[in-house]
């Protein structure tokens, strides 16, 4: 099987998990109060699906390192995340619901980390960066497509509808994964690790959580969900308030700006971090985060939350690429990729937690210029340690890698 071929998957396969992924958004919420479940219950369910996937990170992360055929993992994944879209369509019962959350946060907590040691087994690190950026412009397609035509379906068929065709887009999901021949990745073991240093030990795990960058790093990731998580579900909640009449085309603009922009982007980032460095490109996409809290606690308007949803675009962008590459850098031939993915998806899970949860009380109790400005400091926060503790980790190079894929 060639490697262009194999390229070509990998672009299709970050796709369609995009697609499948979209089908966990706000239209469980929808769903589930159309069978008549109170808020209450809804949040329930949500947050056992939240907690499996922050309490399976690590563990997840730890057993994509063991496996020497890095696919069998996004093998599970896309199937799990499709039986729970079957679950939810044929019967939203308390059982059933719960069932199905537990496995989606298990499968979500795999399914990323082992499409990035895939990509990395695929192109090597020479066009790591590169090839990253180009995963995140397909996801984004992929999400904003998917967002659009589950939105129109939801709303003219039925809500359930929308998770038989989250079900259904698992087909050509596993059909893009059979298009990446083990040939054109190998043993999917990265360069450089064998098959000792990708077994999980006590003193390799004290080593990996005792290295200074990725403690820093890690505080820094948390720090960019704290300001990030709750400043669309605040904003939201003014723009239903101020222009209830403008709110749905605006909340659908929300979604759609941000992966327009992630998807032009992306690539410039991976190649530009590798040019210039990880931490420049970082500073550009934190940096944009006070200045949203900053211009949401402004005078609020239905163009300023299109301009700040274009500062957003820009974050996701860098944030979705660089984490990766930094994580790749923090574990150079150490066989712990996954494992320092999952230890970073512990820190976005508590920062957005608790985002959401100070930014609610803030609103309440002070107002919501308050809780923007609080989300604004927080956003600061992880400038200032990325600019002045962080330590850079990436070799920045005047030669550009080839891409990775024909265009």
């Amino acid at each position: 099987m060639s490697r262009s071929r194999s390229l070509h998957g990998l672009d299709w396969l970050n796709f369609f998990v995009a697609n499948v992924q979209t089908g966990f958004g706000p239209f469980i919420a929808v769903y589930l109060t159309e069978n008549r479940w109170t808020a209450a219950e809804v949040g329930f369910a949500l947050s056992i699906g939240t907690i499996c996937s922050l309490v399976s990170q690590v563990p997840a992360g730890a057993i994509v390192d063991t496996l020497r055929d890095k696919r069998q993992a996004v093998w599970f994944g896309s199937l799990a995340i499709s039986g729970t879209a079957l679950m939810y369509a044929v019967s939203p019962t308390q059982a059933s619901v719960y069932l199905a959350e537990v496995l989606h946060g298990l499968a979500s907590s795999v399914i990323g980390p082992a499409i990035a040691a895939v990509t990395l087994a695929l192109v090597g690190r020479a066009a790591f960066s590169e090839r990253v950026g180009r995963n995140a412009r397909f996801a984004a397609i992929g999400n904003g497509l998917a967002a659009g035509a589950m939105g129109v379906v939801g709303s003219m068929v039925s809500a359930s509808s929308v998770f038989w065709l989250t079900a259904a887009l698992g087909l050509p999901t596993i059909m893009a994964l059979r298009m990446i021949g083990p040939d054109t990745v190998g043993a999917a073991q990265p360069a450089g690790t064998d098959d000792k240093e990708a077994k999980i030990t006590f003193a390799g795990l004290m080593e990996l959580f005792s290295d200074r960058r990725l403690l820093i790093f890690a505080v820094c990731v948390g720090l960019f969900f704290l300001s990030s998580a709750a400043m669309l579900p605040l904003a939201s909640t003014q723009i239903t308030k101020n222009h209830p009449d403008l709110a749905d085309i605006l909340i659908a603009f929300t979604i759609v700006i941000p992966q327009v922009i992630t998807a032009a982007l992306s690539p410039w980032v991976g190649r530009s971090s590798d040019r210039l460095g990880r931490r420049p490109i970082m500073l550009l996409g934190w940096s944009m985060l006070p200045l949203q809290g900053l211009l949401y606690a402004s005078e609020f308007s239905p163009f300023l939350l299109l301009v700040c949803q274009m500062l957003a675009g820009v974050s996701a962008a860098v944030f979705g690429v660089t984490m990766t590459l930094v994580a790749a850098d923090l574990t150079r031939d150490s066989g712990r990729f996954n494992l320092t993915l999952g230890s970073l998806g512990v820190a976005i899970a508590a920062g957005a937690s608790v985002s959401t949860t100070l930014a609610g009380l803030t609103a309440s109790w002070l107002g919501e210029s308050a809780a923007f400005l609080l989300l604004a400091l927080a956003g600061f926060a992880g400038v200032v340690l990325l600019g002045f503790v962080m330590p850079e980790t990436g070799e920045r190079t005047s030669d550009l890698p080839l891409h990775s894929a024909p265009a």
